[in-house]
């Protein structure tokens, strides 16, 4: 679920910061292990049970509003459980770009906090910055069962099917559906578009004009990188190169060639016919647009559901349907989004970084997800919390959540539903928009999305350049 407000890139200064910490070998210290290959182990139970006093543990997080409430509730079942021995603090860092910015001054600065909440389009530089101590090794430690986690969802925060972080708020995209539109242009709700191609069928028949004006598009859809990762995620192809960054760096983006090409092409017609509004890069603008009932349909994540539950009422039914592919033959499935806990090793002493597991563990738990679930509408992350009482009985009030339950389930484990970790991703996302909208308003879209894919290769460069192996 990537909320309004955390779903925008990451500017060029954060960039250099970046690069900058990975070139210096993103050093510093302060009390406890250091700088060292040692600060990277997972201690044992004896660490925290040997440690005297309460252990203090600092947890970085993104969340506001009905889900920073969730992470207060959390964290004080937590403390409740371990009182006397662990104290979690929960401090809100902003949204996720201020949150990993911040995070790596903390890191120049030598007093990273022991947890973080890391965007999943950071993971790259999480692993390179070699700050922190990788969840499978805490689990092989204890011989924890980490296939209790979803496997698309671990499948994401995995290189070589080991887990580098614990996934905490995940979400997917859907498309969303006007029923009583649907209903009134002659179209079953019941049986959405499954395509780019389908949708643009639908969205004929969906669009009404009065007196030269649109009253109604059959689309709408922010200007979004995230969208071009999901569309050729879905054709089955990856979205850079070097099996998506996975089997070792990425060295170039790939969405210049026919998937993304396909996706810009697509975008064009749309708005040139007359099925789609501009309303540009803010996913603001384009929720509005959906929310006031001036289109039939919409792409966006789970994390809108609830607001868009809130905002069609007395207006239109909302339903929800599985994000499209680009073509009815494709194979591939979407990415999950939305973000992970890191446990921070450098700088921290055996028994915090035990503490920070056992907070890990404990809000991975099927009984912490079910209420985490249906207090923010994110997955929970282990699949047994949907078995509960309480989760079965949140789905059954609000069935339109299913719908990503299911293209959960329904996605095959891949390397291009993995999707693409590279240590620019934020700024590749960018500049993949900046592309889409160069075609939008008039560029060959070929043409577009290869200006776009040149225009980031510099950038990849300089920091794979500094990256220390």
């Amino acid at each position: 679920m990537r909320s309004v407000g955390q779903r925008r890139t990451t500017t060029a200064a954060a960039l250099l910061a970046a690069v900058a910490l990975v070139a210096a070998g993103c050093g510093g210290g302060s009390e406890g292990d250091g700088d060292s290959a040692a600060a990277q182990d997972a201690p044992g139970a004896d660490a925290l049970e040997n440690a005297s006093g309460v252990t203090k543990v600092t947890f970085w997080h993104a969340m506001k509003g009905a889900n920073g409430e969730a992470v207060d509730k959390l964290v004080k079942a937590f403390n409740a459980k371990n009182s006397g021995k662990i104290e979690v603090q929960a401090v809100y860092q902003g949204d996720y770009d201020e949150t990993i910015t911040k995070y790596k001054t903390s890191v120049q600065q030598g007093n990273t906090p022991s947890i973080v909440q890391i965007y999943d389009i950071g993971s790259r530089f999480m692993i390179d910055s070699k700050q922190t101590v990788p969840v499978h090794k805490f689990a092989e430690k204890d011989s924890y069962p980490l296939t209790d986690i979803e496997p698309n969802i671990a499948n994401y925060y995995s290189i070589d099917g080991k887990m580098n972080s614990m996934p905490f708020n995940t979400s997917m995209p859907l498309l969303y559906i006007n029923k009583e539109a649907f209903t009134k242009a002659g179209l079953d709700p019941n049986k959405p578009p499954t395509s780019l191609e389908e949708i643009m069928e639908a969205s004929k028949k969906l669009t009404i004009k009065k007196g030269g004006s649109t009253v109604q598009y059959g689309f709408n859809a922010a200007i979004y990188g995230w969208f071009v990762e999901q569309l050729i995620a879905q054709s089955g192809t990856t979205y850079c190169d070097n099996d998506n960054g996975r089997k070792d760096l990425a060295t170039k983006v790939q969405f210049d060639e026919d998937p993304g090409v396909k996706v810009a092409t697509w975008y064009q017609q749309m708005i040139k016919l007359g099925y789609m509004p501009n309303t540009g890069k803010k996913t603001d603008d384009a929720q509005a647009v959906f929310k006031s009932g001036t289109s039939a349909m919409h792409l966006e994540s789970t994390g809108s559901l609830r607001g868009y539950l809130e905002a069609a009422k007395g207006k239109f039914t909302l339903a929800t349907a599985p994000f499209p592919k680009i073509s009815a033959a494709d194979t591939g499935g979407p990415i999950i989004g939305g973000a992970s806990l890191w446990i921070n090793g450098v700088g921290h002493n055996d028994a915090v970084k035990r503490a920070s597991w056992e907070f890990v563990k404990f809000a991975a738990t099927p009984e912490q997800q079910a209420t985490w679930h249906t207090g923010t509408g994110y997955f929970p992350i282990n699949s047994r919390a949907l078995d509960l009482p309480e989760d079965k009985a949140w789905v059954a009030q609000y069935p339109q959540f299913t719908t990503a339950i299911t293209q959960l389930h329904n996605t095959k484990p891949s390397t291009p539903s993995a999707g693409c970790i590279l240590g620019v991703m934020p700024q590749a996302r960018k500049a993949a928009e900046d592309g889409l909208e160069k075609a939008v308003l008039g560029t060959d879209p070929k043409q577009a999305m290869a200006d776009a894919a040149k225009a980031i290769q510099p950038e990849i460069e300089k920091y794979n350049s500094t990256v220390k192996k």
